[in-house]
């Protein structure tokens, strides 16, 4: 499987799975591998949300002058 370069096709092709999964009519193997691509493709739109955050993150601490607030420091 080729990937794809953008969050917008990588997730398409994992719509794509899921449709084809819950269609059913495949054989075990067939579901086992499509699961393992739609896995793989559910990573890496993690990696690309999460490359995404980073670069925001980096142009607010570039326009403010100082790092912002982790949400997940919150007590």
């Amino acid at each position: 499987m080729q990937e794809p370069e953008n969050f917008e096709a990588v997730y398409r092709q994992l719509e794509e799975v899921v449709r084809r999964l819950d269609e059913g009519g495949l054989t075990l193997d067939e579901s086992i591998a499509l699961y393992e691509d739609g896995m793989t493709l559910a990573q890496r739109c993690q990696a690309l949300l999460d490359h995404a955050e980073l670069r925001v993150t980096q142009l607010q601490e570039l326009f403010t002058g100082s790092p912002q607030p982790d949400d997940d420091d919150e007590d």
